[in-house]
């Protein structure tokens, strides 16, 4: 059954979900990638526009759960402990019980729930074997892992993309499905995902934090001479513009008191194409599943 869409109420749970991000600050942008990543391999994999709207949505949404997790474990500088995984594998459960009640639960469970399952049903939360999965979960399993081992962390910097990308070919037929490895390859030889990498938004390249690695995000109405604060360490710096490329010059200034806030650049950009109606089921797709 189609679902109505109220861009309001859409809009909400999108503003909550940048606000969510915006908590870990080693994570800025994560989900606009996570959503670039998706409906690049969508688009490759031939979704139609259902589909194509379901894991644009579903890549800006699937971290929801992570408002549940305690900030000694989502911001912690080192690795997590087991105890500590534990308790992180938690939010896609935590998400779903977040959107259980909200009108559009039916376009965003898949994302929101099962992004962490894996093709051979050894992922979590439900342990779902490859029948059970959506392509929009698999499509998002993708996504998601390829931005989480390229993007820093604060106890390791990000991977090469093609060292990444020879994880997700070892992977393929058990962690991810093979058919959509091959496609996700294939973007990244054709220089399809270099747009996004590194990014935080459209033309909005992470910075580097001379104290903690390359996750400065900036406003998109920023210009040379405004000031951006790193949101790990809240030190200082000014912009510089070049040809529309920003460098930081740092400052002996720290900004304690900083707020996160959404980031509407991004929302005023998924919002130039939203249907009317979306089938939470009914997109079609021409991949095939290995």
């Amino acid at each position: 059954m189609a679902v109505q869409i109220e861009k309001e109420i859409l809009r909400s749970i999108l503003t909550l979900s940048t606000l969510i991000e915006a908590r870990d600050p080693y994570t800025g942008g994560h989900t606009w990638r996570v959503s670039q990543y998706a409906l690049a391999l969508a688009r490759k994999a031939g979704f139609d526009r259902n589909g194509l709207f379901l894991v644009n949505l579903g890549g800006l949404v699937h971290d929801l759960g992570k408002i549940g997790i305690p900030d000694h474990i989502l911001r912690k500088p080192d690795k997590l402990t087991d105890d500590e995984f534990a308790v992180m594998k938690k939010h896609p459960g935590i998400g779903r019980d977040l959107i259980e009640q909200h009108p559009l639960f039916p376009l965003l469970k898949d994302a929101v729930l099962y992004h962490h399952e894996r093709f051979d049903g050894a992922g979590y939360p439900s342990g779902l074997a490859r029948d059970g999965q959506s392509i929009i979960a698999r499509v998002m399993s993708i996504a998601d892992s390829f931005d989480a081992m390229t993007s820093t962390r604060p106890y390791r910097r990000g991977m090469p993309p093609e060292k990444a990308i020879s994880i997700l070919l070892a992977e393929k037929g058990k962690q991810f499905d093979g058919t959509l490895v091959d496609s996700f390859v294939l973007l990244h030889q054709e220089g399809k995902l270099d747009h996004v990498l590194g990014h935080s938004g459209e033309d909005r390249l992470l910075l580097t934090c001379g104290m903690c690695g390359p996750i400065i995000d900036y406003d998109a109405d920023a210009k040379d001479g405004s000031t951006v604060t790193c949101p790990n360490c809240t030190k200082v710096y000014v912009l510089h513009s070049d040809h529309g490329r920003f460098s930081v010059e740092e400052t002996e200034r720290f900004q304690r008191d900083r707020v996160p806030s959404a980031d509407f650049q991004t929302l005023t950009a998924f919002f130039r194409d939203v249907p009317r109606k979306v089938e939470p089921r009914g997109y079609q797709s021409q991949a095939s599943t290995s």
